[in-house]
């Protein structure tokens, strides 16, 4: 699916995502990444969810987002609380929802000027 905003100049943008991929400024990826508006993370070593730990979130909490949103895949799914410790005692939320819901959510949220990070399972 395409994706479309009126701007996004200077701003990481997706701009399309399917099923094993996310487009960012019209770049295609195929493996997991994490997008904040002004920077992208495109090597983010996680394979799937059941592989995810507090590690795979030490580089997003030193980058401090006010919102983490965890795209989980095809499946909607809930990180277990020992996963995200080290996050909500920084004061950094985190929603959890399918990758194609974040996408969108993201892009919504990086055009209100938010300080969100998608972080996108591929």
């Amino acid at each position: 699916m395409k994706l479309h905003l009126t701007q996004a100049a200077g701003s990481q943008l997706i701009t399309g995502y399917g099923d094993g991929w996310v487009e960012v400024n019209h770049q295609r990826h195929e493996h997991s990444l994490i997008v904040l508006p002004g920077s992208l993370l495109p090597a983010w070593p996680v394979e799937s969810f059941d592989h995810l730990q507090a590690a795979h979130f030490q580089e997003l909490l030193a980058l401090k987002p006010e919102l983490i949103l965890l795209g989980t895949g095809n499946r909607h799914r809930f990180l277990h609380p020992s996963i995200v410790r080290d996050l909500i005692a920084a004061g950094i939320s985190v929603e959890c929802m399918t990758t194609e819901a974040a996408c969108r959510t993201y892009n919504i949220l990086m055009a209100e000027s938010r300080q969100v990070a998608a972080a996108l399972i591929v």
